[in-house]
């Protein structure tokens, strides 16, 4: 096989010109020295489609292109506290977890709560932890993990936490200025290679602070991430994540509702939000975003608080119709699947029908935070 692409490449050199057959004889010597495949033309793979894992959301999925985060790439999910950072990465972890993938999570903040993790449906018992002491140990750890070739998913939560040596083997008072930023850009040029031959998608979760006295023609309380630059430059999908408002049932609060916007994307346009339930003690909604996507294509109806889905009623008041989708499994999965197929049949959307004039119910609305008294928080609560 290897002597008949030799002979094949022989016949090529005859009618190059002199600059050509030089390039090819690089590119041999390349592929001697480093392997087959170091360097193609970029129209010789035949195979452009990224593998992607799934985030769990319907919407998000979406909104990234793919159908989820890429694999072999950087990914950064940012936001404020309490905003649902590791809420996504968990169900990220679930979901490549699902398909057979093995996966760390490298938990800096010493936050992670088991119990929380295994009602999202991750696999405790099978997931890889690290409590590092230092930031250089956690990032040698990674590093170590991506270059066994055999992970899946690896979460560092947070950025913001990977505290340098230095820093805590220093005193309270020290000025140590770029300590992070440079330990970052040192472990990120390092694992960047790793991360793409290994297939892993690593994902960073990081925290946001105040721009002190930076210039911007964006009105409003400024914000940037922890860490420096780096992280934003190796990114290749970077996710804001965004409280919005409240999911009420009755007088009680029952989750939250999040936007989540694709700030940065390589591998399909960039920019577009999801908006989703996170539901307290169960997660991100996805039977919630399946019922909503079903109604935006006409699959399901709603009219006042009942839901239809054709001729059947499923119930009224959309918590109950979501408790009842989940416990009727069978239903749920030829309800979802209908709703996918009209997904890929509409364009890979589900916007189609606009819901203007529907008034949300009752018993469950969503109560929209003031952004005034949100920028005073974050402020507040997120000090450099």
């Amino acid at each position: 096989m290897a002597r008949k692409k030799a002979e094949e490449k022989e016949k090529d050199d005859k009618g190059l010109s002199e600059r050509e057959k030089m390039l090819n004889l690089a590119l041999k010597q390349i592929e001697k020295d480093y392997g087959e495949g170091a360097i193609m033309k970029l129209g010789e793979n035949q195979k452009m489609n990224i593998r992607a894992i799934s985030t769990g959301s319907l919407n998000l999925d979406i909104a990234l292109g793919i159908g989820g985060v890429p694999r072999g790439r950087i990914v950064e999910i940012y936001g404020a506290e309490s905003s649902g950072k590791t809420t996504l990465a968990l169900h990220i972890i679930a979901e490549a977890q699902k398909a057979g993938g093995t996966v760390a999570f490298i938990d800096a903040e010493h936050a992670l709560d088991p119990v929380y993790a295994k009602a999202l449906g991750v696999n405790i018992d099978e997931l890889l932890i690290s409590q590092p002491d230092t930031g250089e140990q956690a990032l040698e750890i990674s590093d170590m993990l991506v270059r066994s070739g055999a992970m899946d998913v690896i979460v560092v939560d947070s950025v913001a936490a990977l505290v340098p040596k230095a820093e805590i083997e220093g005193e309270m008072g020290d000025q140590q200025m770029g300590l992070q930023a440079r330990l970052m850009s040192k472990a990120l040029r390092k694992l960047t290679g790793s991360i793409s031959k290994s297939d892993t998608v690593m994902i960073f979760i990081n925290q946001i602070r105040e721009k002190i006295g930076g210039f911007s023609f964006v009105p409003g309380v400024q914000t940037t991430t922890s860490g420096g630059r780096a992280l934003k430059f190796f990114s290749t999908v970077r996710m804001e994540v965004k409280r919005v408002g409240s999911v009420k049932q009755g007088d009680d609060v029952v989750g939250n509702e999040v936007v989540v916007k694709v700030t940065k994307n390589k591998v399909a346009p960039p920019f577009k939000e999801a908006k989703f339930s996170v539901m307290y003690g169960t997660g991100i909604s996805r039977i919630g975003e399946v019922l909503d996507a079903a109604i935006n294509l006409g699959i399901a109806s709603k009219s006042g608080a009942w839901f239809s889905y054709g001729d059947e009623r499923l119930g009224q008041g959309r918590v109950n119709v979501e408790n009842m989708l989940k416990e009727n499994t069978e239903l749920y999965g030829r309800f979802e699947k209908q709703v996918l197929e009209a997904i890929v049949a509409n364009g890979g959307t589900t916007e189609k029908k606009s819901a203007k004039g529907k008034k949300a119910d009752k018993s469950e609305e969503v109560v929209e935070n003031d952004t005034n008294t949100e920028n005073e928080e974050v402020a507040e609560n997120n000090e450099d």
